[in-house]
């Protein structure tokens, strides 16, 4: 690049930044516009994951607007400060993540053993007896209504399909559906 264009670009960042600090949205406007993609593409090569990539970008304009005075010119340029921020803000969160990462892998080792053995039992023999009171409510039901749940649950159709198959309007398979099961609620014990 030009020494007199960089430094024309560099005059023109510099002015764009102290209208900002007034307040300006447009400015703001043409710096995003400017720089918002090579932030992005930056931010991507670090996080590799384009919504975060984003959202760090986001995050560091944000900044920009919220504190333009914390540019200053005697560091460097705009172009480089608004990159070493999106780059500074996307390592913080690799780090960040990466510290999750292992705080969740030394909290619950993959081969540790994460549940007792009686727990184990205790919720198998809850299951036995859920599923014994479903089977035996299900049989209370009204036939139509049974038919329906049966189809969905037991073979695995839509209500569409079931309409389909029985001839019946979806309107009506879809409230046997919900009167069906409001009543298997009913019949179980469990809140609506």
């Amino acid at each position: 690049m030009d020494v007199t264009v960089g430094s024309l670009e560099e005059a023109s960042d510099r002015e764009l930044v102290g209208r900002v600090t007034a307040g300006d949205e447009d400015a703001f406007r043409l710096l995003f516009r400017r720089y918002g993609p090579v932030a992005r593409a930056l931010a991507l090569r670090v996080v590799r994951q384009p919504f975060l990539a984003e959202e760090i970008v986001q995050e560091a304009f944000l900044a920009l607007w919220r504190h333009p005075a914390s540019y200053r010119d005697d560091r460097g340029s705009v172009r480089g400060w608004l990159m070493a921020t999106v780059h500074h803000r996307a390592v913080d969160l690799v780090r960040r993540e990466e510290a999750q990462r292992r705080r969740v892998d030394a909290a619950d080792p993959p081969d540790a053993v994460t549940q007792d053995v009686a727990e184990d039992v205790a919720e198998r023999a809850d299951l036995k007896e859920r599923r014994a009171a479903a089977i035996a409510a299900l049989k209370e039901l009204p036939q139509e209504q049974r038919q329906v749940l049966e189809m969905m649950y037991y073979q695995g159709k839509s209500q569409s399909q079931i309409a389909a198959e029985t001839g019946l309007p979806l309107g009506t398979v879809k409230s046997r559906t919900l009167l069906a099961m409001r009543r298997l609620r009913a019949l179980i014990g469990e809140p609506s």
